[in-house]
């Protein structure tokens, strides 16, 4: 697994039908088997790629009941919280993500989808425990 495709720029007409088209698809599979976790994890990242944040978040959300030990389930619902501004929200989730063993600490620092919350003033503690994370991970 891996981080979420974070959207870097506006994607193309053809990338939005070929991203609508995937997440039809993926949509579909899901409705068949709501905790299918490898296609709710595709299904969240299409919606994120595509600036669809809520229903990304929606997916999140659902993930992280069915995969609750999963850092990078985590980890994606921390950005999902960031997309959509709910930033307690997302230091909690990031917060969990690092307790359950989340140590990819260079994504963390440029992670596009993480930007607004690590501008927010209450990530400066959570800056702290990542920096004592990082000297033990060594």
């Amino acid at each position: 697994m891996s981080e979420k495709s974070s959207p870097k720029k506006k994607p193309s007409r053809t990338s939005q039908r070929e991203l609508d088209t995937k997440i039809e698809f993926m949509a579909g599979i899901v409705r068949r088997d709501p905790d299918y976790v490898d296609a709710l994890q595709l299904l969240g990242d299409h919606y994120t790629q595509r600036g669809l944040f809520n229903e990304g978040l929606k997916v999140d959300e659902r993930l992280a009941r069915l995969e609750p030990q999963n850092p990078l389930v985590f980890y994606n619902l921390a950005c999902s919280y960031s997309l959509t501004d709910q930033f307690e929200r997302a230091l909690l989730a990031l917060e969990k993500a690092l307790i359950l063993g989340y140590r990819d600490f260079t994504w963390l620092a440029k992670d596009p989808d993480l930007k607004k919350l690590r501008a927010h003033p209450a990530y400066r503690e959570l800056r702290a425990k990542i920096a004592e994370l990082k000297k033990k991970s060594r």
